[in-house]
Formats: structure tokens, sequence, C-alpha cells
């Protein structure tokens, strides 16, 4: 009743064994009642709490039993390891699911086109609203239920490691690659130690997004796809009819019509087995993994982001993300 007493919300305690095996959950409902059924403060728990409750299996649960619990309105969910040991207690109010992912972060850039402001710090600890750029991916990574978290540094690494640290103050697990030599925008991968999930999701560390990763992974499981690519929907109106034209003869006429064309927004989805395409220690970019992938016969699809979306590669760019994170949730 003490422990209840101290809490202010999620008013729910979990009973662990001497193993911490979970053996039921209790409120304080479950005490109102067991003491009008006529149990006393000097019996045992076990007496009056729920021995059935739902619960995840840490290498078992789906998406969709995430959704049920939601759509069930329970918001507390014990996470058990293959001996029912008790891991952890999500909270789904606080998270939006928990997505089989690792995900790796690109932050190694020198920013140069922000000089002067990346003189002294990196690009990804410049301050957007209250964080730092790449603290606002990180919330949305750990929104998403996505816990291990690799980012690949260069130009002033150290900074970036002696800021974020280990992630253990997030409930997350965060390391670093570091990169002696510019390896391109995703030659640093190869060196990942991320084994826990067979996709890998990998973002620039200079975006401020609301991307729906939980969708973009859907898609991506559901295409059966070995890359997905984010990409950023641009409508193009011509103010004049254009001709189809073959061989000099016109084959159509278009009045005034409207284009659209999609550009990389900096945020993939990889199956792990395709790191074996990326050469050692080799200058590599992510459109030279996206070519192969084409040019071997694989899947590569491309997931339109119709939210918000801002590479903040120059100074314009920099001061409109000042004045867009006043008005954005970037964790919905």
């Amino acid at each position: 009743m003490q422990k209840l007493n101290n809490l202010s919300e999620n008013l729910t305690l979990f009973v662990v064994d001497n193993n911490n095996v979970l053996s039921g959950t209790v409120t304080d409902g479950d005490i109102r009642r067991g003491l009008l059924s006529g149990r006393t403060l000097q019996d045992h728990v076990s007496t009056i709490m729920h021995k059935e409750f739902r619960r995840l299996e840490k290498n078992s649960y789906t998406l969709e039993a995430i959704e049920n619990l939601r759509s069930a309105n329970i918001m507390l969910v014990p996470l058990l390891d293959e001996e029912k040991r008790l891991l952890k207690i999500i909270n789904l109010k606080e998270q939006r699911t928990m997505l089989p992912l690792n995900a790796i972060i690109m932050a190694g850039g020198k920013g140069l086109r922000l000089k002067p402001l990346t003189d002294s710090v990196p690009k990804p600890l410049l301050m957007v609203g209250e964080k730092t750029i790449i603290e606002h991916t990180i919330d949305r990574l750990s929104y998403f239920g996505i816990e291990n978290i690799e980012i690949a540094v260069g130009y002033l690494g150290h900074k970036i490691e002696e800021h974020i640290g280990n992630g253990a103050s997030r409930n997350l697990n965060i390391r670093y690659i570091y990169e002696k030599d510019p390896l391109g925008t995703i030659g640093a991968v190869k060196a990942t130690g991320t084994d826990h999930h067979a996709t890998i999701l990998l973002m620039n560390s200079d975006l401020l997004t609301d991307i729906n990763l939980e969708d973009f992974f859907k898609t991506f499981t559901e295409k059966n796809a070995d890359m997905a690519v984010a990409s950023i929907p641009y409508k193009q109106e011509i103010p004049y009819a254009v001709l189809e034209v073959n061989n000099g003869e016109v084959t159509a006429l278009k009045e005034k019509p409207t284009y659209t064309y999609y550009s990389n927004a900096g945020i993939y989805l990889i199956k792990k087995e395709l790191l074996e395409l990326i050469p050692e220690n080799t200058f590599y970019n992510t459109t030279d993994l996206m070519e192969q992938v084409i040019a071997t016969g694989r899947k590569l699809i491309s997931y339109p982001i119709l939210g918000y979306w801002l590479d903040i590669g120059k100074p314009d760019d920099f001061l409109k993300a000042q004045e867009d994170i006043k008005h954005l949730n970037l964790k919905n």
C-alpha cells in the first residue's frame, strides 16, 4: 500500500519472486476487494494478486499484440525473457510501440555550410529549441521502442559521446563508431556491432522529422523489401501546356500539368545481410548501396514522408528549425 501511495500515476505493482520471475499484478482495487472479502494486512500478497495478466515476451511479441494492448487501454505491460523473468515495464503512454530494429545515426560530418556555428561544436549538438538536433532524433527512436542505437562519429565525435553518453539515463543502449577517415554516408556502418535484430534503421543526424517509424517499418515488412528509402514528395507545376513528342510527332497534350518527384530523405531501412555489400574501410555512400541493391535484383522501395521533414544543412534551414520546433510535437 505504501508503494502504491508513492506512485503519482499508473497505480499498478508487479510481483516477482526471488528469481525475478513475474508472478502477478496488484492494484489498490485488488487490496480493497481483498480486505472486503476478509483478507488482512498480514496476508501474503499472493492471496490478492492477479496471476493472469497481459504480457510480452522479448523475442516473440508482434506489433499487432502491442496495438491490441493499446486498444484495450492497457498502458503498462511487462516484458519478459524466455524464463518469464521481468526485463522491464513498458509504458505505452510514453512510447508508441517496440520496433524490432537496431538504429544507426550518421553523425560524422563537419557541417561546413553552418560555419562558424560548427567551428567548435559538431552539427548534431547544435540546439534546436530545448534540445540538440541529435537528441530530437534519439528521443523519437526511443518513442518507437528502439533501444539499441549506434552513432557513427568523426569530426568532434568525442563531444557527441560526452554529451549523449551511453544512453542509460534514457533506458537505451548507445555505442559509438569512430571514423578515422571519412567513409561516406554508409561506409562506417560496416563496423556496426549491433546484432539484436535483423533490420537496421539508418538516419542522418541533421534531420528534424515526425516520420512515423512504425508505419515505415510495417510498409517495409509488408512489401518484403530488402531496403527502403524514405522520400520527400515535391510537386512541380508547369504553367504551360506540355507536348508529348515522339520522333517529332505530337502524341499527347497536357494542359498545365503537375508532376510529383521524390527526393532522398536520408532515412533508410536495411536488411542486415546487405551489409556484406559494403566494402571494408572504403568511402561508400548510401546511394552506392541502393544502386547495388537494384543491380543485384534485390527489392528497393520508396516510402513517402507525408508529415514534417527538414534537413538542417544551411543557415536558413537552422533558422527555420528554430521556428518550426515551437509548433512541432515529435512524439506522436
